[in-house]
């Protein structure tokens, strides 16, 4: 069983920076890859950025490419970095653990409960 703990979110200003950190309460968590999803209350979850078990390759929704970056550090946290941030990314990002970095949240076994991002204009 692995337990997800997201931390980082906050209300910040359009064009801000907020960087999101998922903590798992496992040290093997490079054996999984990782996701961070979003989701928005009456909307689907959506996917926002994945990563491999090495860390090696990353997938980011259109959305945020060029703007989102996720990272890990090998241990048991996994990062989000989010940069010029809209009013539209505003919603609760998640991060979840699975067997590859997939954009289907169906991929993904283990969830974390999420923190917020809000975003003002």
């Amino acid at each position: 069983q692995v337990q997800l703990v997201e931390s980082g979110g906050g209300l910040v200003q359009a064009g801000g920076s907020l960087r999101l950190s998922c903590a798992a309460s496992v040290r093997t968590l490079g054996t999984y890859a990782m996701g961070w999803f979003r989701q928005v209350p009456g909307k689907e979850r959506e996917f926002v950025a994945a990563i491999s078990r090495s860390g090696g390759l990353t997938t980011y929704a259109g959305s945020v490419k060029g703007r989102f970056t996720i990272s890990r550090d090998g241990k048991n946290t996994v990062y989000l970095q989010m940069n010029s941030l809209k009013p539209e990314d505003t919603a609760k990002y998640s991060c979840a653990a699975g067997s590859s970095p997939s954009t289907r949240k169906e991929e993904y076994n283990y969830w974390g409960q999420g923190t917020q991002v809000t975003v003002s204009s």
